[in-house]
C-alpha cells in the first residue's frame, strides 16, 4: 500500500485525552520537536483541556468532531479511555489523518480488525503504542532471544504484581469497566502479554482464570494464564493488583537450552540473571542496560516517536502498526474467553 509522506515540514500531530498517559506523550513530542509539532489537543475535562493547552500553546477543542473540523493535522495521538479508541480511530482515518493510539488499541476482536481495515481504506498509517519494547533491558533481551543464545526455550513465567487502590478505580467512572477500559489483563498488563507474542514467538493454546477478590469492579483484579506456544514452549502468567502496600514486580523468566534469563523490578527494569553456555559481547551491556525508574511506563515513548516519524517520512517501516497490535489484543481476548468458558482456547481466533 502506497501512502503520503511528509517530508518538507513538521508534522502536525493532535493528542486527544489529556489524562494519565498523555504526559509521556507530550515529553516524546518535545524531544522530537525539530520533526514534529503538537497544534491541537482534545479533551471533554475544561480544566485538564485548559493545562495541557497552557504547556503546549497548543489549539484547545473540547470534541474530536470539533478538532479534525477546526484542525489541519497529519497524525492524531488518542489517549483516551481504551473503549473509545476504536470509535476515534475511525473518526480520524475517514477525516485523512494517521492513528496512533495507546494500549490496547481496542477491548474487542472486532473493534480492532474494523480499525486496521478503515485505516487501510482510507489509506493512512495505523500506529499501536508499545514503548515498553523499548526499554534497554527488553531490547538486549530481545537480541540475545533472535540471536538464538538460549537455544530451544523451554518455558517462560510473567508477574506483574501491582496495586491499584479503589480510588484509583473511583477516580474516573470509565476505570474497571468492561466498555471502557477492561481488567487487569487488559490495561495494566497490557504490555507485558504483549511480550508473550513479541519475545517467544505464536501463541498456540491459553488456558486462564481471572477472579475480582478485593475491588468494586466490573473486571478482574487478578489473574493467571498457562500457555503453549506453537514452538511446543509452556509458560504462565500472574497478574494482580492487589500487592500489598505498593507495585511489586514486573517480571520475566526465560529457561532455555544454553540459558537462563530473568528481568524483575518494578517494570522490568533490572537484570536479575543473565547465564549462558557460551560467552557473547552483549554480556557486557548487563549493567547499562539496567536503570532505576519511578514509573511502570518506562522510557520508550521517544523512541517510539522516533520511528513513528521515520515511517511517516518514509525512511522507516512501522515497527507496531495495526495488525502488529492485534497479535496481543488476539491473545487477550483468548484468554478472557478461556476464563469465561473454562477452556482451553486456540489460537489464531479466527482463520
Amino acid at each position: 500500500m502506497r501512502y503520503a509522506l511528509i517530508r518538507d515540514r513538521k508534522i502536525r500531530m493532535a493528542i486527544v485525552g489529556c489524562g494519565r498517559i498523555h504526559g509521556k506523550h507530550l515529553e516524546a513530542a518535545k524531544v522530537h520537536s525539530e520533526n514534529l509539532e503538537i497544534i491541537s489537543v482534545c479533551d471533554i475535562d475544561h480544566n485538564a483541556l485548559e493545562k495541557t493547552v497552557s504547556a503546549t500553546g497548543a489549539k484547545g477543542f473540547d470534541g474530536l468532531d470539533h478538532l479534525l473540523a477546526g484542525s489541519d493535522v497529519d497524525l492524531v495521538s488518542i489517549c483516551t479511555p481504551s473503549g473509545l479508541h476504536p470509535k476515534q480511530a475511525i473518526q480520524c482515518a475517514e477525516a485523512g489523518c494517521h492513528v496512533m493510539t495507546e494500549k490496547p488499541m481496542a477491548t474487542r476482536w472486532q473493534d480492532g480488525l474494523r480499525m486496521v481495515d478503515v485505516c487501510d481504506e482510507a489509506g493512512v498509517r495505523l500506529f499501536v503504542v508499545k514503548q515498553n519494547r523499548h526499554n534497554a533491558t527488553l531490547q538486549l533481551l530481545k537480541n540475545t532471544v533472535m540471536k538464538g543464545r538460549l537455544g530451544r526455550i523451554y518455558m517462560v513465567h510473567i508477574n506483574v504484581f501491582w496495586t491499584r487502590p479503589q480510588e484509583y478505580y473511583d477516580s474516573a467512572q470509565w476505570r474497571g469497566t468492561w466498555e471502557f477500559d477492561g481488567g487487569a489483563l487488559m490495561n495494566q498488563a497490557s504490555h507485558y502479554v504483549d511480550l508473550l507474542d513479541w519475545l517467544i514467538g505464536p501463541v498456540a493454546n491459553v488456558q486462564a482464570m481471572t477472579a475480582t477478590l478485593a475491588r468494586n469492579i466490573e473486571v478482574e483484579d487478578t489473574a493467571v494464564l498457562n500457555l503453549r506456544w506453537r514452538s511446543g514452549t509452556l509458560g504462565s502468567m500472574s497478574v494482580t493488583m492487589l500487592t500489598y502496600p505498593r507495585n511489586l514486580e514486573g517480571s520475566i523468566t526465560i529457561i532455555g537450552e544454553k540459558g537462563t534469563v530473568r528481568i524483575g523490578g518494578v517494570a522490568a527494569n533490572e537484570i536479575l540473571h543473565w547465564e549462558f553456555a557460551e560467552s557473547h559481547e552483549d554480556d557486557e551491556k548487563i549493567s547499562a542496560a539496567s536503570y532505576e525508574t519511578t514509573s511502570v511506563y518506562g522510557y520508550g515513548h521517544p523512541k517510539y516517536y522516533e520511528n513513528v516519524i521515520q515511517t511517516l517520512r518514509g525512511e522507516a517501516e512501522p515497527e507496531t502498526d495495526g495488525r502488529e497490535g492485534l497479535r496481543s489484543l488476539e491473545l487477550l481476548i483468548a484468554a478472557y474467553l478461556s476464563a469465561r468458558d473454562g477452556c482451553l482456547v486456540s489460537l489464531p481466533l479466527e482463520y
